[in-house]
């Protein structure tokens, strides 16, 4: 009679595996309506975890065959946990263990690597994929860093030729060399025309008043005219063809050099 009541206690107390499983999914079902709350996908909580995809889905689901050892599985269990905000040492200790132990001695060494157990094959997956997510956020921050290093020298480059190109002009002054001639023809004008060979700064004044000055590309041709004076000012003299009053245009100068011509009109007393 004892024994049959004993039996009977017995086939009523779950085993130690059906409490594990039972516990597991309502863990892992507190976990994913978090997850859902707080708008995570499985992809991000992989990121955050460390933990494989496959593993995170596993406790969601409560499915014990795709996990690995109990005392695994409690580690697992706090670090999602702690990943949506949970106290994860609270939450996993509530996982049971029992008297489950997990032999750390290096028992691979005596069996070939073929007959690795499964836990060793997720320790190592584990281990592989947190080196591979280090990695390659080092990688990518290395990455980062050398575009942006490179995209602020080019800037500072490009700054650099820009105020180049703007200032050599000014600062090439006390070298000018410029002439003035005076104009033979009996007109109420003067007129320069200018024809470029090759880019270069022009500064024109007209009677005493700027009427260009700035950039111009090869190709271009532009005729000013003045009243009494007319004066071109190039940077890159060897590049500039000028023409004063529709005669035969001539170079101005020497390449890179700055020129400045002037012209006055022929006034009678």
């Amino acid at each position: 009679m004892m024994w049959q009541i004993q039996k009977e206690q017995h086939e009523l107390t779950p085993s130690l595996e059906q409490q594990r499983a039972e516990k597991l999914a309502e863990i892992g079902a507190q976990l994913w309506t978090s997850r859902l709350e707080q708008g995570f996908s499985l992809e991000e909580m992989v990121i955050s975890t460390k933990i494989p995809r496959r593993l995170l889905q596993a406790i969601e689901e409560g499915n014990l065959a795709e996990l690995p050892e109990p005392v695994y599985i409690q580690g697992l269990i706090r670090q999602f946990a702690d990943a949506l905000g949970f106290n994860g040492a609270e939450l996993s200790s509530s996982f049971p263990i029992g008297s489950s132990r997990v032999n750390l001695k290096p028992s691979w060494k005596s069996r070939p690597l073929g007959q690795l157990r499964p836990l060793h094959l997720y320790v190592l997956y584990i281990v592989l994929i947190v080196c591979s997510v280090s990695g390659l956020s080092q990688l990518l921050n290395t990455a980062t860093w050398q575009l942006s290093h490179t995209q602020s020298k080019q800037l500072r480059q490009t700054e650099n030729l820009q105020s180049t190109a703007i200032e050599k002009p000014q600062s090439q002054i006390l070298q000018l060399d410029k002439y003035i001639v005076s104009s033979s023809n009996d007109t109420d004008h003067v007129e320069i025309g200018v024809t470029l060979k090759e880019k270069s700064w022009i500064r024109v004044v007209a009677d005493g008043k700027v009427t260009y000055e700035g950039e111009l590309p090869e190709g271009t041709h532009r005729i000013w005219k003045a009243q009494e004076q007319l004066t071109v000012r190039a940077g890159n003299a060897g590049g500039v063809l000028v023409s004063i009053n529709q005669e035969k245009a001539k170079q101005m100068g020497e390449p890179g050099t700055v020129k400045e011509v002037t012209i006055a009109a022929n006034t009678k007393s």
